[in-house]
């Protein structure tokens, strides 16, 4: 199939996998720092399925080191506090917290949130025990930038055991001063010739008309294209702001499932200083704050062999309220705040300035408002199944639409191969083809709750009459 056109909003392809030049080496040259996707997460097994990410990484030669989770020191307001048996703790929970979540999918039982199944399994971190609260968060929130509490238990659990289990529980950081997004150039090299016309950057798409006949797009610029099928991109986060107009409107039932399920934000702040104060054969470091949960709470070294030696440079992440919080704020506050922290942990060291310093603003970003997609608690597959589902010939792609990787590059990988298969068997009135993959993705027009009308009595504790008008409920 050769008869298409790319529309991309900036002047580069790559999306959410984009990269900044940062601080200065020893020789002038900057490094080059990740502002989004910075792990191949999942990378195969010998002799077994291998992850797409990772395939690509070694085609194109992507330098990689592996990320060494357990490698981590723990810290407080006072300094370092040993208090790493509360990860053991959390661990041990969340292998029964997981055993039920299988357990509650395989018998399509009520979902829980994913604090709800910790909770079951022993993990009960009180609100005042600032410690047992940043494990909490390492262990769930440094992935799914939501908190349990705003998590499914069973899709949160199988999100991670369906790439950690297939592929591999490895995952490899991205150090390339080429960028990560060097294999999505490489993939697009493939069939993209320099300069080709069929990509379009700078292009800001304003509204999509769509119907049984086609599909136009229509940008900025005043310009427009006519095409057979699209395929839409756009990020949870863009379709949730309505930042495209679509005619007709998106039917109800896909913009419901737009609106519940949801767009985190995890948000990286690097920092370089002229010297690297902290202990240079740790990976990983967390910080319990006193008063809140989720403050700058966690820190990790490049300045190490592997990484990028000698540079310097190390960088925190914050994600949802926090990470909103930074973005709001000014560079010049956020990098206080963090050198406070910095300074809390390591009392006995005189903790410089940065020479360098740079983060993104992800939830203001109009081409994406967030960082990559999360299941909440609540939302079942037949609900994922309406976000992924197409409107006559307008097809949607993305990591959001990956029931199985949904959060992980790979799984935008997956989609978007997907997508293009069935259109292209459509194009060729799928001749030779599966009739599955020519066909519209199902979708559901009415989603039910679990619960009758016949159940709300007063026997229920219901206390309104059965006759009474449920419209003025």
């Amino acid at each position: 199939m050769h008869d298409f056109l790319i529309l991309e909003y900036r002047d580069r392809i790559g999306g959410r996998a984009w990269h900044e030049n940062f601080g200065k080496d020893k020789d002038g040259n900057p490094y080059v720092v990740e502002m989004g996707a910075n792990w191949v997460q999942g990378l195969g097994n010998p002799g077994g399925p291998e992850n797409p990410i990772w395939t690509l990484a070694k085609e194109f030669g992507l330098q990689t080191t592996y990320s060494n989770y357990s490698n981590i020191s723990t810290y407080n307001q006072d300094g370092y506090k040993d208090y790493s048996h509360l990860i053991d703790e959390f661990d041990e929970a969340y292998d029964i917290a997981n055993q039920a979540a299988g357990r509650i999918l395989v018998e399509n039982l009520l979902d829980q949130t994913a604090k709800a199944g910790l909770a079951l399994a022993g993990w009960k971190p009180k609100s005042h025990d600032m410690e047992a609260q940043v494990v909490d968060w390492w262990k769930w929130d440094f992935e799914s930038a939501f908190t349990p509490l705003e998590s499914s238990l069973v899709f949160g659990c199988a999100g991670s055991n369906l790439t950690s289990n297939q592929f591999s529980d490895h995952d490899n950081f991205v150090t390339d001063r080429r960028g990560f997004s060097t294999i999505i150039k490489g993939m697009a090299s493939t069939f993209l010739t320099e300069d080709d016309p069929r990509l379009l950057l700078n292009t800001k798409v304003t509204n999509v008309t769509y119907g049984p006949g086609g599909v136009t797009v229509y940008n900025s610029d005043g310009s427009c294209v006519q095409a057979a099928y699209a395929i839409c991109t756009f990020s949870l986060g863009v379709l949730q702001n309505d930042v495209v107009t679509f005619s007709p409107e998106l039917p109800e039932w896909k913009k419901i499932a737009i609106q519940m399920f949801t767009m985190g934000t995890y948000t990286k702040i690097f920092m370089q200083f002229n010297e690297t104060f902290w202990p240079t054969d740790t990976q990983y470091f967390l910080y319990a704050d006193p008063a809140t949960r989720g403050y700058y709470p966690l820190f990790q070294s490049l300045s190490m062999d592997g990484f990028h030696p000698g540079s310097n440079i190390i960088f925190m992440t914050v994600t949802n309220e926090l990470a909103w919080r930074a973005e709001r704020q000014s560079d010049e506050q956020t990098m206080k705040d963090i050198v406070e922290v910095l300074r809390s942990m390591f009392p006995d060291i005189n903790v410089p300035e940065p020479t360098a310093f740079l983060y993104p603003r992800w939830s203001t970003e109009p081409w994406s408002y967030g960082s990559y997609s999360n299941w909440p608690m609540g939302t079942t597959l037949e609900m994922h199944e309406n976000l992924r589902a197409n409107t006559d010939r307008l097809w949607f792609a993305g990591e959001a639409t990956s029931t199985s990787y949904f959060g992980f590059l790979h799984g935008a990988w997956f989609e978007g191969r997907d997508a293009g298969w069935q259109i292209a068997g459509l194009l060729n009135d799928c001749k030779g083809r599966n009739s599955t993959t020519c066909s519209p993705r199902k979708h559901y027009t009415v989603l039910h709750g679990t619960s009758p009308l016949a159940d709300y009595s007063s026997v229920t504790g219901w206390e309104v009459s059965s006759f009474y008008d449920s419209s003025n409920i």
